[in-house]
C-alpha cells in the first residue's frame, strides 16, 4: 500500500486516485484510528502531496553507512553506526523547493537515502525482531551544506537546515518491501545519474540500525531512520560538483517511486 499525506489528512493511493483515510498518518500508525475511507477519492494529480510524515518526532540519520561512500570520502568503514540528527524543520515533500540560505550556498550536496518509518514503539529490540516495528519505507534526500557540516566535528549545522530533508512521494508499507537490503537506489541531478547503487551495500542494515538505536533511544510511530547514502556525492567528484540554483534532484528507489525537488537560494 502507498500512503500519502496532504493538507488536512492522509490517504492511500489506488488506481491513480487518493482515498482519504483520516486526519493523521502518524496517529493511524500509533493508535489505529480511522484508516477507512472518510471522503470521496481525488485524482492523485490534483492532490498536493506533503512528506508522508510531515512532522516526525525524531529523525535519526546514519553517516558513512555504504562501503563505497566511506571509501570515496577517505574514511574508514565504521565499526558501529555513526548517528546524527535532523529535525522536523528540514522535512519537505515531493516537488518542494530546497531553499539554501546564503551562509550555505557554496557547497550544497545531494545524498539519496532510504528512509525507514517506524510503525510500532521500539525500545531495546533485537535485530531479529526489528523489522516488525517498521511501518514502511520512502525515498529521502539528505541534502547537506558541506561548508557548514565540516566546520566542526559535529555535523548538525550543515545537516539540519530548513528544507534540507525532502521525503516522499509516499510511504510504501513494509509488507510490500520484503527485503529492505535488496533495493536499487539512484540520484539524478538535471537528469544525469550521479549515484547508482543498492541497499545491499549498507555497512549496517535496517534491522541492525533499529536494534542499535533503540538500545538507548526509544523509537515511536512516525519516527524516521535515514539510513545513509552510497557513493557519487558531489564533494567526492573530481572536481567537486555542488548544487546551484535551479538544479533538479531526483531520488529513485526500486519499488518506492521517485522524489523530485529543485534547489533555490534564499534571497
Amino acid at each position: 500500500m502507498r500512503l500519502v499525506s496532504f493538507e488536512g489528512g492522509f490517504g492511500r493511493v489506488e488506481d491513480g486516485a487518493v482515498v482519504p483515510m483520516g486526519p493523521s498518518l502518524v496517529d493511524w500508525l500509533a493508535f489505529g484510528t480511522q484508516g477507512v475511507a472518510t471522503a470521496a477519492p481525488r485524482p492523485l494529480a490534483e492532490v498536493r502531496l506533503q512528506a508522508p510524515v510531515p512532522r516526525p518526532g525524531k529523525i535519526i540519520c546514519v553517516g558513512l553507512n555504504y562501503r563505497d561512500h566511506a571509501k570515496e570520502t577517505g574514511q574508514a568503514i565504521p565499526t558501529e553506526p555513526v548517528l546524527f540528527s535532523k529535525f522536523a524543520n528540514s522535512v519537505v515533500g515531493p516537488g518542494a523547493d530546497v531553499v539554501v540560505p546564503p551562509e550555505a550556498a557554496d557547497q550544497v550536496d545531494y545524498e539519496a537515502e532510504l528512509a525507514v518509518v517506524i510503525g510500532r514503539r521500539a525500545g531495546r529490540v533485537a535485530a531479529d525482531d526489528a523489522l516488525d516495528h517498521v511501518a514502511g519505507y520512502a525515498c529521502a534526500n539528505d541534502v547537506s551544506a558541506r561548508s557548514l557540516q565540516f566546520r566542526s566535528s559535529q555535523w548538525l549545522l550543515g545537516k539540519a537546515i530548513d528544507t534540507f530533508l525532502p521525503l516522499g512521494p509516499w510511504l510504501v508499507t513494509a509488507d510490500e518491501v520484503p527485503d529492505p537490503q535488496g533495493l536499487g537506489i539512484r540520484c539524478l541531478v538535471n537528469d544525469e545519474v550521479v549515484q547508482d547503487s543498492d541497499t545491499g551495500q549498507m555497512v549496517f542494515g535496517v534491522a541492525e540500525l533499529i536494534a542499535y538505536a533503540s538500545r538507548t533511544i526509544t523509537l515511536e510511530p512516525g519516527d524516521l531512520l535515514v539510513t545513509g547514502t552510497p557513493s557519487g556525492v558531489g564533494m567526492a567528484a573530481d572536481p567537486p560538483r555542488f548544487l546551484g540554483p535551479g538544479d533538479r534532484m531526483r531520488v529513485e528507489i526500486d519499488g518506492l517511486g521517485q522524489l523530485d525537488n529543485t534547489v533555490r537560494v534564499r534571497s
